[in-house]
């Protein structure tokens, strides 16, 4: 029997009646031809996650890369507000077409489709995470070199769907100091893991505040777990964010684009090397 790569317990179905795994990855539209999927994730909400894709996006735009950015956040999306776009997403027989920032990245959120930004999305999971894949299915992203998944923290049926339909490349995992974190990031490792997803690293944000007086870091939330975190999943710390009011202050105004220094222009770098 083939190794299973999947959750079974998502189909009910036993591997061992199952000579071969199952593929449960869908095509993306045939007018899109995507180099390198990259998902960004967290184990838990109100770590940063959307902004650290954002600058990620905007640091491998800035390096020349064509770019595109799927809010898979469905319930929460926050893509659009960062980057300024209220445009709505336009669509033909052949698809749905992503909406471009003024610097080319593409997006596409569930607020572009919407009548209104306010109205929540009072949907079940499963109905949340075929919207999802139809941003996969549907969307005609053209030609793009990498794209970025913004995910909803946790483990359910978004992920798993993303994981599953999508030839996800790598996941980087998004924390922050606490020590109850470590578990978190734990269950979200070992998701990817069972996935048979790499994990490319973690992300550590609010890492330290460093006062514009005197220049020392402090530890507002506590001294980091991240070393150890890394080590116990032979994994590499990709970056140590500070907590940057101008950086919040450019997702809330759209203009992550313009924001500098983009604190990811190394990790960026790196994952195009």
């Amino acid at each position: 029997m083939s190794e299973c790569t999947h959750n079974c317990s998502s189909c009910g179905e036993s591997c061992s009646e199952r000579t071969t795994p199952q593929d449960f990855r869908a095509p993306a539209n045939g007018l899109s031809h995507i180099g390198k999927v990259i998902a960004v994730v967290s184990g838990k909400g109100g770590v940063g996650k959307s902004t650290v894709t954002s600058s990620l996006a905007v640091a491998m735009r800035r390096l020349g890369k064509k770019v595109g950015v799927l809010d898979a956040d469905i319930t929460g999306p926050s893509i659009p507000t960062a980057f300024g776009v209220h445009t709505k997403a336009e669509g033909s027989e052949l698809g749905i077409y992503p909406v471009e920032t003024k610097t080319g990245i593409e997006i596409m959120s569930l607020n572009l489709l919407m009548e209104n930004e306010t109205d929540p999305v009072v949907w079940r999971g499963p109905v949340i995470a075929g919207a999802v894949k139809q941003f996969w299915t549907d969307v005609i992203w053209g030609d793009v070199d990498y794209l970025f998944v913004d995910m909803p923290p946790g483990t359910g049926d978004v992920p798993l769907t993303v994981f599953q339909s999508l030839p996800v490349d790598g996941i980087i995992v998004v924390t922050s100091p606490q020590e109850l974190v470590s578990m978190i990031v734990t269950k979200a490792v070992k998701m990817a893991e069972m996935m048979h997803i790499p994990v490319l690293g973690l992300v550590e944000n609010y890492s330290y505040y460093e006062c514009p007086d005197c220049g020392r870091r402090h530890a507002v939330f506590g001294e980091s777990h991240i070393d150890q975190t890394a080590a116990q999943h032979g994994l590499k710390v990709l970056a140590r964010l500070p907590i940057d009011p101008a950086a919040a202050a450019a997702c809330d105004a759209g203009t992550i684009e313009d924001f500098q220094p983009n604190y990811l222009a190394d990790v960026a770098k790196a994952l195009a090397e």
